[in-house]
Parts: structure tokens; sequence; C-alpha cells
């Protein structure tokens, strides 16, 4: 079984159900399936079958599902995209993933006529209109440009049905998600067929989707966590998208009251603007029965404010690209644990260890590693970085973690976000934990500055709902709540933190950005 062949079965069992609704659009799960179908012959009728790779840049569209599934059902590897990333960034991505086509909305065509002049390697450009402007306004492409340009809905209309497709083997790779590099260029993690299908089937299972649910689909789908939890655990599942272009909490509100929404996925920030905005009333999310945290962790006060105003339990989980992405979640089945990421999904272990890859009792941290269907294939070309991470069947993290008598994990922070404070280790999520707990503060970072007396000192960001909170108050609250070592030795207060696409706070970004410009 692979992801295409769960849309089939969908659209045989839920044919004339809503697989998805968008912007006033809906499409039923025989629709959905039948311009899957079209989509892959019209790859076929261009000369893109299987091996080859395909890049996507779209956001989230009914465009995104009819190509990712298009493509896999051809045997076609694809690379998503984000959309709002720089020329030089869509241009190596593409470049290196060894793409023959690209899919991509209209309005950025004038990206795709610098990328047509820099990679010919690159056959076809795929063009999709969107609401802001129309395809046929494009007299104006260069010759060279225009004659790689075929319209989506051309692809789709002009497609010979109906189409045979190839036999897809499990372990070929289905998908090449490039992660964010904390150093030098991103990383392809191959993400095979059999990674994919299992990790979203179990995830599914797991929290007990079903084809009552209508799931609220907000998160970017280019991220393997929207990809995995909102869409394709919804096809397997046979539950209803509802799809938003973009995160904004009026929008969630108003779609889960439209739609009577079940199920909500976000990462803490989107919890945290939802918890925040005036317009959040509690009967706008009644229908909710569960909503999911990943991404990042989440701070126990966020949590427990969101479930006491809003009357919906919050699991939160863990993941992460090379694992396609679930490991962890908080069981719906058993109390859940503040602060925990959960316990190991079906058919996925997770285990703490030391340096040398020895398991560690109980309580103690060290660097939380995986195994399972789920484990990427490794890096695209990058064999060196491949067994730095792939060691025995086991996937590293990088990630700190401990686990408690009960197999409830709980991430302590990135092994690489470690602060050593004259000797002393500073997990920077313990300090921002504190800073969420302040009634005014919204949105905190921690990382460690150069420091000569200890080595290395706190540095705490902070954006306050109150303007007149101070930098001493804020340290003053630490002082009693955190031992001196851990305490904040600066405090800066900014009126955002830097963020990616799916919310996520960047630590390196304010190292990046913030501390050169600091006097």
């Amino acid at each position: 079984m692979n992801l295409s062949k769960a849309l089939e079965t969908a659209a045989v069992e839920s044919g004339e159900k809503a697989a998805y609704y968008f912007i006033g659009q809906t499409a039923t799960y025989e629709e959905l399936n039948e311009s899957v179908n079209q989509f892959a012959a019209g790859l076929r009728e261009i000369g893109i079958g299987q091996g080859d790779h395909l890049a996507l840049i779209a956001g989230n569209s009914p465009h995104f599902i009819i190509s990712l599934y298009g493509a896999m059902r051809a045997g076609v590897t694809v690379i998503p995209i984000n959309p709002v990333y720089s020329s030089e960034e869509v241009s190596y991505i593409v470049e290196n993933s060894h793409a023959k086509a690209v899919v991509l909305p209209d309005v950025l065509a004038p990206m795709a006529e610098r990328l047509c002049r820099t990679l010919p390697a690159v056959e076809h450009y795929i063009v999709f209109e969107t609401m802001e402007e129309k395809v046929e306004g494009s007299q104006a492409w260069q010759p060279a440009f225009y004659q790689k340009v075929k319209t989506f809905s051309d692809l789709l209309q002009t497609a010979r049905l109906p189409f045979d497709p190839p036999p897809i083997q499990e372990e070929q790779t289905a998908v090449i998600l490039y992660t964010s590099g904390t150093t030098g260029k991103p990383k392809g993690a191959m993400l095979t067929h059999k990674n994919l299908y299992s990790n979203a089937r179990d995830i599914g299972t797991y929290l007990q989707f079903s084809k009552e649910d209508s799931v609220i689909t907000v998160l970017p789908m280019f991220h393997v966590f929207c990809l995995s939890v909102c869409l394709n655990a919804s096809i397997i599942k046979g539950a209803t998208m509802i799809i938003s272009p973009k995160f904004s909490p009026k929008e969630v509100f108003a779609l889960s009251k439209e739609y009577k929404a079940t199920v909500f996925a976000g990462v803490p920030t989107m919890y945290n603007f939802l918890l925040q905005s005036p317009e959040g009333r509690p009967e706008d999310l009644a229908s909710l029965r569960l909503c999911i945290s990943g991404g990042a962790s989440m701070p126990v006060a966020l949590l427990e404010n969101f479930e006491k105003k809003f009357s919906v339990r919050i699991s939160e989980g863990y993941g992460l690209s090379e694992a396609s992405p679930v490991t962890a979640f908080n069981p719906l089945d058993r109390p859940r644990k503040p602060g925990s990421i959960g316990r190991s999904i079906i058919n996925v272990q997770n285990k703490v260890v030391n340096a040398e890859g020895a398991e560690l009792p109980p309580g103690e941290v060290g660097e939380l590693i995986v195994k399972g269907p789920n484990v990427m294939k490794g890096y695209y070309k990058q064999p060196e970085e491949t067994a730095s991470v792939l060691k025995d069947g086991w996937l590293y993290t990088g990630d700190l973690a401990r686990m408690d008598e009960e197999g409830y994990f709980y991430i302590v922070d990135r092994k690489k976000d470690l602060i050593i404070v004259g000797g002393y280790n500073v997990y920077p999520r313990e300090v921002e934990e504190v800073l969420y707990s302040h009634p005014d503060i919204v949105e905190a970072a921690v990382l460690g500055v150069p420091d000569a007396e200890y080595g290395e000192a706190v540095l705490a960001f902070v954006v306050s709902k109150n303007d007149r909170l101070s930098s001493r108050e804020v340290r003053a609250y630490c002082e009693s709540r955190l031992a001196q070592y851990k305490q904040p030795k600066e405090i800066e207060l900014l009126e955002e933190l830097p963020k990616n696409a799916t919310g996520k706070i960047l630590r390196r970004a304010l190292r990046e950005q913030v501390l050169p410009n600091r006097s």
C-alpha cells in the first residue's frame, strides 16, 4: 500500500464525501482522485515519468494536493519548496534535487524566468492560476521560458485517460524534503513511499482519525508536519480537509464554526495567537475534539491557558523531517502530561542514549534516537551527512531528551542550543518556560552568548503585551524561579520574534540578525 493507492481506496469507499473545502470550492474523493489521474497522465504526455524529479512550489491549495499525489502515482519524486523562498534558495534546491519539471503559481513566473536562464536542465514549468493574476497575461514572458510553459489546466484537460500507473516499490523515493540548514546549505531528506504511508497511517490511527473528522489545514503543506498529519493522514482515514491558504486567528475561528471542524493542528505560536486574539470565543472552537501541537516545544503555561479558555485538549507530539515526521505523541486513551511529547507511536521506537550510544535509564538526559518504518533512507547525494545521523538503523535526532518511568518523553532542548555557564548546563527551554509563565509575556526565546568570566551567559528575548514591562522586572521575576547560573544576564524586549513559515521561533535568526546590531 502507498498514499496513491490509499486515495484510490477512499475514492471507492467514500467517493461522494468531501475530500476538501477551499475558499468556497469543494471536491469529493472521487473528483480528487480523477484530477490526480489526469495530472499523472499529463506528466506522461510531456515526458515526465518514473524516477524523474518534480519541484512543487505551491501554497496551501488543491493544486498542491493534485500535483503531489499525481506525481507520486506516476512514480515521480516530489520536492516541495516554500513559495516565499528567495530566487537563490529556490534555485539551489531545484538544481541540487535535479528537478526536471517545476509546478508553481503564475505570480512566481518572474522568478521562474530567472531559473530558466540559469537552470537549463529544467524542461517544463507547469503554471497554475491564482486569484491575483491570470496565466493568459503571459505575453511578456521570454521566448525561452514560454516554450517550456504548460498551464496546469491544460495539462489536466489534454491528458489521455485512463492512466495505467507504473508499479511503485515501497522503497522508492516519494518525496525529498529539504531541511533548513543550521550550517551550510539545506539537505534533502529522502522519504520513501513506505516512510510516508506508514507514518500517516500510524499517526492517523494513534490520534483516532476517522471519516467523521474535519481537519483544519492551515499549516504549510510543503512542511512535513502538515504533509503527514493534516493531508496524508486525512486521506488515508477518509477525513475532510478544511484548507486555508494562510494562518490568521480570525480565519481559524470562522472555519471551525462554519464547517464544524473536529481537529486543529498548529505550532505553539499559532496557539499563542489564538489565545491572545480578542476575537476568540470558546464557542468558536466548540466542535473540536482535539488540538494537535508540534514543530516546537509548547510552553506549559500556554497549553494550560489555552485549554482553560477553549475547553479542548491539546495533544503535543514530536517529529522531524527525517522521520516523516512523527515519532511520539501524547496518547488519547490515558492522561496527557503537560510538557511531554508523549509516548512512542505505533511501530516507532524512541530511546535516550549517551555519547557512546548506550541507552540511559529514566530521568537521565541524553540524545533522542528513533527507529521505525518512517525513518528516511538518507540525504540526497550526501552519504557522509547520512552516515552521521543514521547508525545501525537508528536516526540520531540531535535533540536532548529524557524519559520518565511510564515511557513519556520530554524534549529538554536541541543539542546544539545547550548553554554552558561556568561548567553548568543550561537548557534554553527551561528558562523559556519560566518566562512564559509571566502574565505579561507572550513570546520568549533564549540563547547563549560569549561571556569572558563564565564562558557563556544567558540572553533572553521577550515580547510583552504590556508596554510598561521592563527588563529589570523580568529579571526580578526570574531570580525567584531559577538558579543563579540559569538566570538571564541580559534581557531584550522586542516587538516580535523571527519565525519560519510554520511559525516556529528561530533562535538562529536572532543570533544572526539581532546580536550583530547590539551596541
